[in-house]
């Protein structure tokens, strides 16, 4: 039996997979909870293209991590990362969709990009908080 077979398929070890990254997003201390924040998420209507929807998101010292829906063909440059500040010396990462995903091979659990946090203009260790409603892979 071989080590993928053993997790479950490749469905199951993605499952694993996203289960550490929000784990560890929740101990991390790098990421961080807003009790004020409105049931529902807050979007200024000055920003460039459509809320995207996001399967998971985690983060490390330097590095935000997304998963987010595809047809087969979304790529880092269709969707644009948006930062604001927030009043407590933390930022706001909304991820804005720039690109229709207009293929038809919608992959199930979606697909991972990422942007350290050099290319989104904060320092390491950053307090970010995510600004994009969480969407459930289709099963």
């Amino acid at each position: 039996m071989n080590t993928l077979t053993a997790w479950g398929g490749e469905a199951g070890m993605t499952r694993r997979i996203v289960a550490i990254a929000a784990l560890a997003m929740l101990v991390s201390g790098c990421a961080w909870l807003r009790p004020d924040a409105p049931e529902q998420v807050r979007v200024p209507t000055d920003m460039p293209g459509q809320l995207e929807p996001i399967h998971a998101a985690a983060f490390t010292k330097d590095l935000a991590v997304f998963w987010v829906s595809s047809n087969g063909c979304t790529d880092k440059d269709d969707l644009q990362p948006v930062i604001s500040s927030e009043g407590k010396g933390g930022s706001i990462i909304t991820l804005r969709r720039l690109e229709e995903d207009r293929c038809d091979r919608p992959m199930a659990d979606g697909v991972e990009l990422q942007w350290s946090f050099e290319e989104l203009g904060l320092k390491p260790g950053a307090s970010v908080a995510v600004n994009n409603p969480y969407m459930m892979p289709q099963s």
